[in-house]
Parts: C-alpha cells; structure tokens; sequence
C-alpha cells in the first residue's frame, strides 16, 4: 500500500518549512486503525483532538471537514493507519504565534503494521526504559506532536522479541509505555496509571475504562510504581492499533495472561464490532 498526503483538502506530501509543527512541535496528532472503509472510535479520536486543540489555544477545528479528509484515504478493503496531524499553521521566527492563526492539516494514509497475530493472543515481552518522562501537569493527557521521550525511549532496545518499552517519571512511578497505555490488575481491580502528570490519554484506554464500567469491573486510575508492577496479577499495553495486548514477560519476570484481561479483550471486540454494524 502507497503512502497518501492531504494537506489541508489537497494531495500533497509537502508543507512550509515555516509550520510551526515543524519548528516548535507546536500541534497534535492522531493515530487511527481503518478497516474495510470505517475507522474505529472516530468519535472518540475527533472528541480528543478537539479537547487538546482547546487546551493548546488552538482554533477549533471544522470537524466535519476533517472527518471527510480522514474518510477519503480509508481503504475500502483491508486495514490501514490513517495519522491526522493538526499544526498551528506557519509563523515567523520566535515563540509568539502568529496574528492570524491558520491551523494546517495534514493527514496520511500508511500500511498496517506488521505484528505478529501471536501478541495479541499469547502476550509480550515488555521491558523497562532508562530515558524517563518529564513532569509536565500543563500538556499531561495530550497526544502532542513532541514525543521526543518516546524516540529515545525506543532506541534503547533492538530485539524483535520485546514489542514494547515502559516509561517511569522523574519521581519513579511507571507511566505508560513507548507507544501504549499501561493496565495492570490486582485482587480483581482493574488499575491504570493517572496521567495528571505526564502521560497521553489514549483513546483506546478511555475505551476499556468505559467497558469495565458497564461489566461492574472496579476500575481505579492512580500512581503506579514499579513494587505494584511486580505484584501485579495480570499486565496488558493498550493503542488504538493493538486492542490489547498481554504482558507474558516484564524483565525476567514471567507473567499470566489472565482471566480479566481476556474477559476485556472480548468484550472490546464484541464492543468495536458493534459499533461497525451500527455505522
């Protein structure tokens, strides 16, 4: 599959080298799983960048606009990453925005990843990261384009047997990891790292929140430290691509790919799937 650029309406796979999300890092992005001419949790991906636009001072964006800019590059058969970029268009030189903002959008279409189908059924090997996250309470929760952390983050390992990375911040309590968001369970309760500190909140994690709610799983968002980890009954990563994936090895530890996290993984099939049947 052919990688495909819209920017702003139009074919394109270039922009001005003075955009801003170019220079500064200065925007936001999405990352969205397309099947078969849908996107899943559409919704929930424009709900969230429409949150952080608000929360960066960014106009909003038309999102009936974007909405059909997205569409337009979903294949009809197959799977693809649909990546949805919004900058605070061009400016000049130094921090201060422009006076008039004109928001760019810059959407692509990509191949799906090549994973292999064994992660989401017998689980992964997951290790834990050196480069740390920083304290950051204004832009914690937000997918903004600097991600800076993660790169590093996902340099420190090159065995195709680890899939994933976890991140600690700077007072040792385990965030998320390079490209998902953590889940661990214990006595039961289904825990999740807070992110009022740093952290993005995905929407997939809103997702499984949302459905333990439902099924009457005690769902708990609060700091989590590495003992909670070890401690922990079942681990699993969660994106937007992946679903969920099992924890079967965290460092030398061997893990249990538990009862809950399978519970949840079909529950959210069944949930994804009905929302395909109802659009």
């Amino acid at each position: 599959m052919a990688v495909r650029f819209i920017v702003n309406g139009h074919e394109s796979n270039s922009i001005p080298a003075s955009d801003r999300g170019l220079q500064y890092g200065d925007g936001l992005f999405e990352t969205m799983a397309a099947k078969d001419g849908r996107i899943a949790l559409l919704d929930d991906h424009l709900e969230r960048l429409g949150y952080g636009a608000d929360r960066l001072g960014l106009p909003q964006p038309e999102m009936e606009v974007i909405r059909e800019e997205v569409l337009r590059l979903v294949p009809g058969q197959g799977r693809a990453v649909i990546k949805l970029i919004l900058t605070r268009g061009s400016g000049g030189r130094g921090y201060r925005e422009p006076e008039q903002v004109e928001i760019r959008r810059i959407v692509s279409r990509n191949p799906w990843p090549n994973y292999p189908d064994t992660w989401a059924n017998d689980g992964i090997a997951v290790r834990l990261c050196e480069t740390r996250l920083a304290l950051d309470p204004v832009l914690a929760g937000l997918k903004t384009l600097n991600r800076l952390h993660q790169v590093l983050a996902r340099a420190e390992w090159d065995d195709p047997d680890v899939a994933e990375g976890l991140l600690l911040d700077a007072d040792d309590r385990v965030v998320c990891g390079t490209m998902s968001n953590l889940f661990l369970v214990r006595s039961g309760a289904l825990i999740t790292p807070d992110l009022d500190r740093s952290g993005v909140a995905g929407v997939m994690r809103k997702q499984i929140l949302k459905i333990a709610a439902r099924m009457g799983i005690d769902a708990r968002e609060k700091a989590v430290s590495l003992d909670d980890l070890s401690r922990a009954d079942e681990i699993f990563v969660t994106n937007s691509l992946i679903m969920i994936w099992p924890v079967r090895q965290f460092e030398d530890r061997v893990c249990t790919v538990g009862p809950l996290t399978r519970r949840l993984q079909r529950a959210l099939e069944s949930s994804l799937s009905a929302a395909e049947v109802a659009s």
